[in-house]
């Protein structure tokens, strides 16, 4: 029998789950911003619905793992008693513009470095700089006075998490209720659509992405309840983890790569192996130094935004949300106008244009 120490399973757990990831996601072609112009432009929302049940089922699992004690949400830093408001909202809105710019997100450049873009590998590189330089470089001077010093403090309600606060505002154990509600309504919305619950393949997708970020909380918390080293408690984000990752290619420090590095890392391979299967595989690359400009641009806004907001497309929609962290809707309304408003001046010719209804959007 192969013991493995817990600070060595760590990423080999994260590996597994990115790989299941990045081929479910990869094979569905499961894209935010996708999902959003589609939404916008096309009047289909299969996309977002897909998008929103794997927030729905990662809801849904995290809180079930919780109640039973095989994951502890509130250890991560989603759920801290301070609310860095300026950060979800400014950071959202910047992490949204550069999606727009890009034609993706963090995740989604994984996703399309495993089927041979460059541009991808470019915006990936910036991504995780641009993160590092926010986090512990000089942007973070900036981030300090403008983030974390306007922090609203849920200390009275001993976290940020929805549950927690509707449970102090009435003084009854309202989190399960909390989840509850929002999961109905969620689902409610997403299975509305007559059309959409047809899709079997979009339904299967939103599922198991859900239930990879479910894991992950799993795993953190199983690897630090057994591992004499400190261990983060997270289950999935694309801007931080891509910092880290280049850390781990580029210098040695001793110290293994923790989850969110391996999770990266599977779901590269996991992509590669979605695109062989698929057979689509080709390299791309910019086709002139404006797209370069533009894709350097957009992943310098999400790795910033990204650190501002504290996640992504995934980690504060999908992670974030699973947890019930007030945060989770903030940044991700945010993102989508900032999206919106970056989607409107490239396709559009016009910001302004974001403040107009579309007539493409379907009335379901």
């Amino acid at each position: 029998m192969i013991v493995f120490e817990p600070v060595v399973l760590l990423p080999l757990l994260g590996v597994l789950a990115g790989c299941f990831l990045g081929f479910v996601a990869r094979a569905t072609h499961f894209c935010t911003l996708s999902a959003l112009e589609r939404h916008w432009y096309a009047g289909d929302s299969s996309g977002l619905r897909t998008w929103v049940l794997a927030a729905v089922s990662a809801l849904i699992g995290t809180q079930v793992l919780v109640a039973i004690g095989l994951a502890d949400t509130h250890a991560s830093f989603y759920l801290e008693s301070a609310f860095p408001w300026t950060g979800a909202i400014i950071g959202g809105f910047m992490f949204g513009i550069g999606m727009a710019l890009v034609g993706t997100c963090g995740f989604g450049a994984v996703l399309r470095l495993g089927g041979g873009s460059l541009r991808a590998l470019v915006v990936l590189t910036v991504i995780g700089l641009s993160a590092l330089a926010a986090q512990r470089g000089i942007v973070g001077i900036l981030r300090v006075p403008l983030v974390d010093d306007l922090a609203v403090s849920f200390a009275g309600s001993g976290s940020q998490s929805m549950g927690d606060i509707a449970s102090s505002l009435f003084g009854l154990d309202l989190a399960g209720v909390a989840a509850g509600l929002i999961a109905i309504a969620g689902l409610a919305w997403i299975f509305r659509s007559a059309g959409y619950r047809s899709q079997l393949t979009r339904i299967g997708a939103g599922i198991l992405i859900g239930s990879v970020i479910t894991f992950g909380w799993w795993a953190t918390t199983f690897v630090a309840a057994h591992s004499f080293e400190p261990v983060q408690i997270e289950a999935g984000s694309f801007v931080v983890p891509v910092g880290d990752t280049i850390m781990q290619l580029i210098t040695y420090t001793g110290t293994w790569p923790d989850y969110g590095v391996g999770l990266i890392a599977g779901t590269l391979l996991g992509a590669v192996a979605a695109a062989l299967w698929n057979r689509d595989i080709r390299w791309e690359a910019c086709d002139d130094a404006r797209e370069l400009g533009r894709h350097i641009l957009g992943g310098m806004l999400m790795g910033i935004g990204g650190v501002f907001s504290m996640g992504c497309t995934v980690g504060q929609g999908i992670t974030g949300f699973s947890t019930l962290a007030i945060s989770a809707p903030i940044v991700m309304l945010s993102m989508a106008f900032g999206a919106r408003v970056g989607l409107a001046w490239l396709l559009e010719g016009s910001v302004l244009a974001a403040f107009r209804r579309s007539d493409g959007v379907a009335a379901e």
